[in-house]
């Protein structure tokens, strides 16, 4: 669905997203992650045909950025909510699709039929006369989304939908976001927020203006350099922690709760140790388990270092 080369935007000196190479398959809900001016909303402005790449290509929905014939393709062919959702206030929701719709030249009464889907799918329907001037942040972004899709695109570009969203909103917003998901919609999905791509996404990418990593969460997460080894215990006590950084001859420990988390670099190896240390200290062990970093670990460790994962 999206095929991207060495994707590059320059506006003057600065270098707003650099050498992006990226695919995303048809039916994929994508996340791309990163910090505020990190590049996403950039990068989809150019994946959508709405600003010029400075260099690279890209090919979205089956037409290549840069042509003029195939980009009016492209617009055809995606939907956008933007960071803002810019909807008409004094209109009512069922309006605000009409008009988009009609924008797109679309059937009369396909147009019809799919306001009724949308709006019954975002449980708006009973709404749909009144002005949305009338309804909450999160009832617009779900009229926003309606409208993203009133042209049945193939494509959805989300950019930040639930920023700004107080929590009932937001979860909403990603019930949406998931029912879209069961109707194999392709989805790219720009967000700062971790947990919401962690829940949404088949896989993500991280981004700080060049492209540091990109996969599922779980894969990402496996391989990251750093492994950790928790230790339940009945009781934890300084000598437990002294005896463990003194039998693997590390700083790495540490007390979480009842647990001693501890860096390795071998667990098949060290874990051993480790159980026989806190046996002899007194300690007496509950379990023992390796402890996966997590999407906001990795997350921090990329962005702050900006060194992409091998």
């Amino acid at each position: 669905m999206i095929h991207a080369e060495g994707l590059t935007k320059r506006f003057g000196s600065l270098t707003a997203v650099d050498q992006i190479t990226l695919d995303v398959g048809d039916g994929e809900v994508f996340g791309f992650l990163g910090p505020n001016g990190a590049g996403k909303t950039t990068t989809v402005r150019m994946l959508a045909a709405l600003i010029s790449r400075t260099s690279g290509r890209a090919e979205v929905a089956g037409y290549e950025l840069g042509s003029e014939a195939d980009e009016l393709k492209i617009r055809e062919r995606i939907g956008v909510l933007p960071d803002n959702v810019g909807l008409y206030d004094s209109t009512s929701a069922y309006q605000n699709l009409e008009y988009f719709g009609r924008l797109h030249r679309m059937d009369p009464t396909a147009l019809r039929t799919n306001i009724e889907r949308l709006l019954g799918m975002m449980d708006l329907w009973e709404k749909k006369d009144l002005p949305v001037s009338t309804f909450s942040k999160g009832m617009k972004q779900k009229v926003a989304i309606a409208r993203a899709l009133v042209h049945d695109p193939v494509l959805l570009f989300l950019d930040e939908p639930t920023a700004n969203l107080d929590p009932e909103a937001a979860k909403m917003v990603r019930e949406v976001i998931l029912e879209l998901k069961k109707e194999n919609r392709t989805i790219f999905l720009n967000t700062h927020n971790l947990d919401e791509a962690q829940r949404i996404c088949d896989r993500v990418g991280i981004l700080r203006t060049r492209l540091l990593a990109v996969g599922p969460v779980e894969t990402l997460r496996s391989g990251f350099a750093r492994k950790r080894t928790a230790v339940r215990l009945e009781r934890t006590s300084e000598a437990l922690v002294a005896a463990v950084k003194q039998r693997l001859r590390t700083d790495g420990v540490e007390v979480s709760g009842d647990r001693l988390l501890v860096d390795v670099d071998d667990p098949a190896r060290e874990n051993p140790e480790i159980a026989e240390a806190v046996v002899a200290a007194g300690g007496r062990i509950l379990e023992l388990s390796q402890v996966s970093p997590s999407l906001e670990e990795v997350y921090l460790k990329l962005v702050h270092e900006e060194t992409a994962l091998p």
